[in-house]
């Protein structure tokens, strides 16, 4: 099919590996759940399910994904010349077993597209060393030069993740506890909430001049929340956008909802080894990157109906991720339709060069 020698072209490896790859895609998206007993059902031929289902299994044992290979092939969808980058972690529990990755995924449009992710080693949150590790990858093949800026919560801060970021001139919007202790005009420390509380509720406000900040000098914007929180969030520059530039966080959320509940139920997932669940995440996130693409286009022809909540009926993702299953489940009838947007999937990873 089009979809392996696609597949085949980005990854190089031989027949069987890349056609167990194109039916385990096709599986997602005829199942909606990564697990194993689920998807060998879905698999074409003449082969019993046990024998799909084995052959899934050797393919989650002996198959290794250069990060890097995935990370190009999602960029390659991304019309940016410098990315806004989202990082957070999504969690669950598989028993007493913690599944917790850190993901980098790049802000577009209504969601966030995942490049990188490690999956750390117990409950909780990351370390700095785990978010250097992580962003280096980024840099390894993409550059600084690539970020256009980089979000995180409350989470992601302390002076050795600062001094990273510094030193390798990544700009970033990243918001601080309400605690953390900044400077004041005269030098002396104060919490970050003693800042914003004389405000109204949900107006913003920019402090005045670069603050110390974890040893940095840097320009902090704040507001007091409806619900008594306060969000305080500290960026290189002094720019007026830095509160809804940060906003564009949540967009990772969003990708999240659709690697779970909203689309192939990834907590599905029976599985406790690292490189398996690593392997995993790969290959959702091919599925997703195709799911979205048909759904841009797919919104282009025909767009999104808008509810009278000014909300639209779907997300891009959902009405990508739809079509295709209907096209699957329909080959006869959506034959020409099918052959159209593996086109476009090809067009776009595999460009002009091929």
């Amino acid at each position: 099919t089009m979809l392996t020698r696609m597949l085949k072209l980005h990854f190089g490896w031989h027949l069987a590996r890349v056609k167990c790859l194109s039916c385990l895609i096709i599986a997602l998206f005829k199942v909606k759940t990564v697990n194993f007993v689920e998807l060998a059902t879905a698999f074409s031929g003449s082969a019993k399910v046990d024998s799909h289902y084995r052959r899934i299994q050797r393919f989650f044992k002996e198959v290794n994904i250069e990060p890097a290979t995935v990370a190009r092939l999602v960029a390659s969808l991304l019309p940016y010349d410098q990315f806004i980058l989202s990082i957070d972690r999504t969690t669950w529990m598989l028993g007493c077993f913690a599944i917790n990755f850190l993901v980098l995924s790049v802000v577009h449009q209504g969601t966030a597209f995942p490049l990188f992710w490690i999956l750390l080693p117990k409950k909780g949150n990351s370390n700095t060393k785990e978010r250097i590790q992580l962003i280096n990858q980024f840099l390894d093949v993409f550059g600084s030069h690539k970020i256009k800026y980089l979000t995180g919560d409350r989470e992601f801060i302390g002076k050795q993740w600062f001094d990273y970021l510094m030193k390798h001139q990544i700009q970033f919007r990243l918001r601080i506890k309400k605690n953390m202790m900044i400077s004041r005009s005269n030098g002396q420390l104060s919490p970050a909430e003693n800042f914003f509380r004389s405000l109204p509720l949900s107006t913003e406000c920019q402090l005045v001049d670069c603050r110390l900040v974890c040893g940095h000098l840097l320009w902090v914007t704040g507001m007091r929340l409806p619900s008594g929180d306060y969000l305080i969030v500290v960026a290189h520059d002094d720019s007026s956008q830095v509160l809804q530039d940060y906003a564009k966080r949540w967009k990772i959320e969003v990708l999240f909802e659709s690697l779970k509940s909203r689309g192939f139920n990834f907590e599905d997932a029976n599985l406790k080894d690292a490189e398996c669940l690593k392997l995993l995440f790969a290959v959702i996130t091919i599925t997703f990157c195709w799911a979205y693409h048909v759904g841009a286009w797919l919104h282009d022809q025909t767009p999104i109906r808008i509810k009278t909540h000014q909300r639209p009926a779907k997300s891009v993702f959902r009405y990508g991720f739809d079509w295709i299953r209907n096209a699957l489940f329909n080959p006869q009838d959506k034959q020409a339709e099918l052959h159209k947007v593996l086109w476009l999937l090809w067009n776009a990873l595999m460009g002009p060069k091929h």
